[in-house]
């Protein structure tokens, strides 16, 4: 189980190192179709977003089934419907609780809510967009709410919540959160928006509050967006989305505000490079101003939506047909020398990680202190070559065309080569990402005199030092870009660690919750074994102790440090029983249980039973002996056998006397008759069983008999007296009775015993 757990663990976390699998050739046709599967089970489209996103919940997906490769994976997603739902799901990291990140809701309490509350505004619209379980959208309505109590303002106010998980919409739209929350929501807003339920384990928000929010299932990327808004809510979405997506929702965002409304983002996420479009309020808090709309003609407006996103229908890629023949990285980089006739060039990623290299590179590169390995062309750039290097592959990434920078001083071994530097994209190689390769050349320039700068007038150096600030700054810019770039990918492997903590905390507290039953429930099996005084071993298929009972070392000499001992190597304490051992490999091989009775060294007696062990899944595990105490059983027995005994003696004399013997209880009913009654009255026995003992004497004499029995109360045995019974025909016989009370352990008379026969003339003639 260990082994397995840590497999386990290993596969599904450490998946979160293995970033280089995603540019691996075959990783990106994978993923493509692993994004056309859940389109088409989900009609959400995930192929703009960022790969290594989607490699991880992908990665996630894989440790959970247990299954190498992505080709593996993609066959199970295509053969198992329910999949492409679960992973949809794991695409959709739903970090949120209420008043998440507290100095963004107090700058919108403080400085963006009370401008949407200007004295001419009777109409205030929100929308909080990607908003999973919906507890960003009642932090933001309980600020509206609060804000306009405090204003005494009557205004009416529409909060837009959208997200395309119908599973988070139905949270929302139910309103009931766990009891947590209140470790996010001050009491004083526990009291006025929400009520707590009758066992106390959830809130459920108030109808007020409730009936301020429309709770709708809409995908930013495709469907239409909402109009004239005064705030829009879109925080931690854009750091999932690949970098065209990232285009599209800005304009997007800027066409759904009115003039001089506000966006708030996540606190890694930017407007990017349409500066133009907002102006930042509050830079820490990623709050931003609309500026005016004389770009709104040139926002895309999504229109009549498909399943393909944006970017797909803007750029299709190419048919198979028009693709080229794949090149060996040697055979592009010296096709591109050919083209251009160079001494050294080198075919570059975007980011300037060297993929191969032609000609000698010696005086405009050189490896850098540091990490063995590094190959990037920009660190290993010379003095007077790096910065403007930088430049150039950026703008070449940016533009699609070639960039040229002419006459460069690079430093090589303590003087200065002229060198003209060109970087050309080349559009039949592309990364995985779809970004063209570039080709970088390094051309040995003329020679320029050393005080050339000295000799130019004014203003040509004042150009070409607003030329070389102007390359600065795109390289500062670029910087800039990959920085943010950076700070997007760490925000979204924090939001995605944050959601498996949740996930964790969720197992942890069930499992906390299983561990306080399980312990419960030992302690209540521990009591109800240790209650019923059964002694009982458990062993495994060797024969060797798991645990014992309390009772059972009364037979067996345990003790606690013989866990795990053979059983036979235990003394026990039965007497004339040998074969204990024996008795349990016959359990085993036949797993038919045995029972026997056995006595201990004390005398006491035991009941042994030996029966297989047998698992929930009827797999058999050991044996179990249990020995139940029967010594009192035993006793009982005994003295039962011997009451037989005497009273099978008794049965005897009374079934062959002679004279009558009957029982009657004290108010006179007939409980026993022996034949001898039969012969002398002539009622059978069932029905004289019926018969009180006034039925059978006289009238007259029935008051005589009350006085008898009067004095039988006073002695155990009377004398033989004559009197008059009346037989079965109704004739009278003289009879001769001895009466005899019958008291029980306490000295109480509880019936009456009478010995009866026909009176002797002579008795009777007395």
């Amino acid at each position: 189980m260990v082994s397995q757990l840590i497999a386990y663990s290993l596969k599904a976390f450490g998946s979160l190192t293995r970033r280089e699998s995603v540019a691996a050739p075959n990783a990106e046709s994978a993923i493509k179709k692993i994004c056309v599967v859940i389109r088409n089970a989900t009609g959400h489209d995930f192929s703009g977003y960022k790969p290594n996103t989607l490699f991880r919940r992908i990665e996630r997906r894989m440790a959970v089934h247990q299954i190498e490769g992505l080709e593996n994976y993609v066959k199970f997603l295509q053969r198992t419907p329910a999949e492409s739902e679960a992973l949809f799901r794991d695409l959709l990291i739903g970090v949120t609780h209420f008043f998440r990140d507290p100095e963004v809701f107090k700058t919108l309490e403080d400085e963006v809510i009370p401008r949407l509350f200007d004295a001419n505004s009777t109409l205030v619209r929100v929308w909080s967009a990607g908003w999973s379980t919906g507890e960003e959208a009642y932090s933001l309505a309980i600020l509206l709410a609060e804000r306009m109590e405090a204003m005494h303002q009557s205004c009416t106010m529409q909060v837009f919540a959208t997200d395309i998980d119908g599973r988070a919409i139905a949270t929302a739209r139910a309103g009931v959160y766990p009891a947590s929350i209140a470790a996010d929501i001050t009491p004083e807003r526990l009291a006025r928006f929400f009520t707590l339920e009758p066992d106390g384990s959830a809130y459920r928000v108030r109808k007020a509050l409730r009936d301020m929010i429309i709770f709708s299932k809409q995908d930013v990327i495709k469907d239409p967006p909402f109009s004239k808004l005064d705030l829009i809510l879109c925080r931690n979405l854009l750091i999932y989305l690949g970098p065209a997506l990232q285009k599209r929702l800005i304009p997007l965002f800027h066409y759904s505000l009115k003039p001089g409304g506000m966006l708030c983002l996540g606190t890694s996420e930017t407007v990017g490079e349409f500066g133009e479009l907002f102006v930042a309020l509050d830079r820490n808090t990623k709050i931003y101003r609309r500026c005016n709309d004389h770009l709104r003609a040139l926002t895309p407006i999504p229109r009549d939506p498909s399943p393909q996103t944006a970017v797909e229908a803007s750029s299709p890629p190419p048919s198979p047909a028009a693709l080229p023949r794949k090149q060996s990285l040697r055979e592009m980089t010296e096709a591109g020398l050919l083209r251009h006739v160079v001494a050294v060039g080198a075919l570059v990623s975007p980011l300037g990680d060297i993929l191969y290299i032609q000609g000698h590179s010696g005086m405009y590169l050189e490896l850098t202190t540091g990490n063995a390995g590094i190959s990037n062309i920009v660190k290993m750039a010379r003095e007077g070559l790096r910065s403007e290097l930088a430049i150039a592959l950026n703008q070449a990434v940016k533009t699609g065309d070639a960039a040229c920078a002419k006459g460069l001083r690079v430093k090589t071994n303590g003087h200065f080569s002229t060198v003209n530097l060109t970087v050309r994209p080349q559009p039949n190689t592309m990364e995985p990402d779809g970004s063209p390769l570039l080709l970088v050349i390094l051309e040995e320039g003329p020679e320029m005199p050393e005080a050339r700068d000295h000799t130019l007038p004014d203003s040509a150096a004042i150009e070409a030092l607003e030329r070389e600030l102007h390359a600065r700054e795109e390289y500062v810019q670029s910087v800039r870009e990959e920085l943010q770039s950076t700070n997007e990918e760490v925000e979204t492997a924090k939001e995605e660690m944050q959601s498996v903590n949740e996930e964790l905390s969720t197992v942890n507290s069930e499992l906390q919750a299983k561990v306080v039953d399980l312990s419960q429930s030992n302690n209540d099996m521990n009591n109800l074994i240790a209650g019923t005084g059964i002694g009982t071993v458990f062993l495994d298929l060797q024969l060797c102790i798991l645990r014992f009972t309390p009772a059972a070392v009364r037979v067996i000499n345990l003790r606690a440090n013989d866990v795990g001992r053979p059983i036979g190597e235990i003394v026990t304490n039965l007497v004339g029983h040998t074969d204990l051992v024996a008795d349990m490999k016959i359990v085993l091989d036949s797993l038919i249980p045995k029972e026997e009775e056995v006595r201990t060294l004390d005398g006491r007696g035991y009941l042994l039973r030996v029966q297989p062990y047998r698992t929930i899944e009827n797999v058999i595990e050991g044996v179990v002996l249990t020995f139940v105490d029967i010594t009192e059983i035993q006793r009982v027995k005994e003295a039962l056998l011997k009451a037989a005994a005497e009273a099978a003696r008794l049965g005897v004399f009374v079934r062959d006397a002679h004279d009558a013997i009957t029982v009657q209880d004290l108010d006179g009913c007939t409980l026993a008759w022996n034949p001898g009654a039969v012969r002398l009255y002539g009622w059978t026995e069932a029905e004289a069983l019926l018969l009180n003992v006034r039925d059978r004497i006289p009238l007259d004499l029935q008051e005589g008999a009350l006085a008898t029995l009067a004095q039988l109360s006073h002695a155990e045995i009377l004398e033989p007296y004559i009197t008059q019974r009346i037989d079965k025909d109704g004739s009278i016989k003289n009879v001769s009775i001895i009466s005899t009370a019958l008291v029980d352990e306490v000295g109480t008379m509880y019936a009456i015993a009478t010995t009866e026969r026909v009176a002797r003339k002579s008795d009777q003639m007395q």
